[in-house]
């Protein structure tokens, strides 16, 4: 596996799509997707940081001014509940499945010993995981028990693209979810602010203790939480930061706010990654501070792993 960010580890290379990913059938598309929205009006923002955090391999930078036309966001990312109805209705098998495998963070590990396959290069807390997939997050040994309400994760950019044709969806481009995670604060570090992200009171669900050997779960949790969990921003979205990585639409290329257009970017025309945004419950500032706004991750459209999903849009 290749290394994509401290935080999750990547695989190969997985098929192009179009801009903004295939059309479903308007009779597939009523009624299927079952997620709140919420709508995020037009406007403009400053795309990129600003505050001197960013890690620079990132490509967080050159900051520069978007304007979006309105849309329509999952006010949540999508959960185990509303994925299961997709499978049920499409029979539909994620690549992890079909692989056999995907990663697993080592202290959510629930499989057999004879299941870890490995680990990742320069990540040693990340293990490739036989029988790790979306029904079964930690491993053969584990299920869906309880978990209803929590993002669907161990999907790839391709399995959430898949999601997105049969719900009549598509996923945000990088700007759209950054414009929705700022909640109309410009310039802000996080969706609540710049205050610290404890500050009154846990905001996110991150990393507490020393990182990988203990979550100390102050915030509430040592694994992805329920997607409504903390408090929303101020356009009424939950969780745009922490908790789990989310795909975006767009390829990545750490120089391509250089050339970026104002009006609606899409993202570079071709790539080997798709954009991540938002961080994870396993970001932690020892190592990795990508729970900010402007934070970019990324990684190849069939990789899968335990702390990755995603949201969607209205076409």
């Amino acid at each position: 596996m290749r290394e994509a960010s401290q935080e999750g580890p990547a695989g190969g290379t997985g098929p192009d799509a179009t801009p903004l990913g295939p059309p479903a059938p308007a009779a597939e598309a009523a009624g299927r997707h079952g997620v709140e929205q919420v709508a995020v009006p037009a406007g403009s923002f400053v795309m990129g940081d600003g505050s001197g955090e960013r890690n620079p391999a990132d490509g967080e930078v050159p900051l520069h001014r978007v304007v979006l036309a309105g849309f329509s966001i999952d006010a949540t990312t999508v959960t185990n509940e509303a994925f299961s109805r997709f499978v049920d209705a499409t029979g539909y098998r994620t690549e992890a499945e079909v692989c056999g495998f995907s990663a697993v963070v080592r202290h959510a590990l629930a499989a057999e010993p004879g299941d870890v396959i490995g680990t990742a290069g320069g990540t040693p807390w990340w293990l490739g995981v036989r029988g790790a997939d979306w029904r079964h997050p930690g491993g053969s040994r584990s299920s869906l028990d309880d978990l209803a309400d929590r993002p669907v994760v161990h999907v790839s950019w391709n399995d959430a693209v898949a999601y997105c044709a049969w719900a009549g969806r598509r996923l945000p481009t990088e700007a759209e979810w950054e414009y929705a995670a700022r909640g109309g604060l410009e310039g802000a570090r996080y969706p609540w602010g710049d205050a610290a992200i404890d500050d009154g009171g846990w905001r996110a669900n991150i990393w507490q203790g020393p990182f990988p050997d203990l979550d100390t779960g102050e915030d509430g949790w040592c694994a992805p939480a329920p997607v409504r969990s903390y408090a929303p921003n101020g356009y009424g979205l939950w969780q745009m930061v922490g908790n789990v990585w989310e795909w975006c639409q767009d390829w990545f290329d750490p120089r391509y706010y250089a050339t970026s257009p104002m009006r609606a970017p899409r993202g570079p025309s071709t790539g080997t990654a798709r954009v991540l945004r938002g961080g994870s419950y396993l970001c932690h500032d020892s190592y990795c501070n990508r729970y900010r706004c402007s934070a970019r991750s990324q990684n190849t459209p069939d990789s899968s792993m335990g702390n990755a999903g995603f949201r969607t849009v209205a076409l």
